[in-house]
């Protein structure tokens, strides 16, 4: 009796422990979930106020924004290029490390153009957009290298997947339309010809055959 409770209360506590853990899992899923969705909310709300201040502020400060509009365009279509794609491709393991590195330079560049929207001394700004409109750009071609050589990877392996497919389907519809029956096995030799007729031994057909036509032959001699 007691060894009967004692199996109940272990496999009560083994179902209250799997129940914690994939309580526990489903809530770091949903966290995940909602943080990913609100980094993406907020950076579409962040991207959709630089594009109207791009227009709406004219000088020194429409071009900070435009600025940083195109640092953040630039390295997040890069990043979700290489991430996408290094699922599939190891190779592209590498670039995106240094995707990474870059993506810091960024960060600290995006910080420095934020503090400037809010200088006052527009003449302060003015004097600085030549250098930071530099890092700008120099940051963004690196992304934009990355991107590019990332997709004429994948075009390539594409192309040449294709033409190995259109091969293969070359071979394959030839052999389909390879619909001629197979030759036939020759004849082999006929039977020979049929055994002659049971003769005497020793008795050539020629003297049997004057023996059977000479009259009376083949009948039993007539007894004495």
């Amino acid at each position: 009796m007691d060894v009967a409770v004692a199996v109940i209360l272990l496999l009560f506590a083994s179902l209250v422990t799997l129940g914690v853990v994939a309580t526990v899992k489903t809530v770091r899923a949903v966290k995940r979930g909602v943080e990913r969705t609100s980094i993406e909310a907020r950076r579409v709300v962040e991207e959709t106020g630089l594009k109207a201040r791009r227009y709406s502020r004219p000088g020194p400060a429409g071009k900070l924004a435009e600025l940083r509009l195109a640092l953040r365009t630039s390295v997040t279509s890069t990043g979700e290029a290489l991430e996408g794609q290094a699922a599939v491709d190891p190779s592209l393991s590498e670039a995106v490390a240094l995707l990474g590195r870059l993506r810091a330079h960024a960060q600290e560049l995006d910080a420095e153009l934020r503090l400037l929207e809010r200088e006052p001394d527009r003449a302060r700004i003015a004097a600085r957009i030549g250098e930071l409109e530099e890092r700008t750009r120099r940051i963004t071609h690196s992304a934009d290298s990355l991107r590019w050589a990332a997709q004429d990877r994948a075009r390539h392996f594409a192309d040449d997947d294709l033409a190995a497919l259109g091969r293969d389907i070359d071979l394959e519809a030839g052999a389909l339309r390879h619909w001629a029956p197979a030759s036939l096995p020759e004849p082999g030799p006929g039977p020979g010809p049929a055994p002659d007729a049971a003769v005497e031994p020793n008795i050539r057909p020629g003297t049997w055959r004057r023996r059977t036509s000479e009259p009376g032959a083949g009948q039993p001699p007539k007894s004495l």
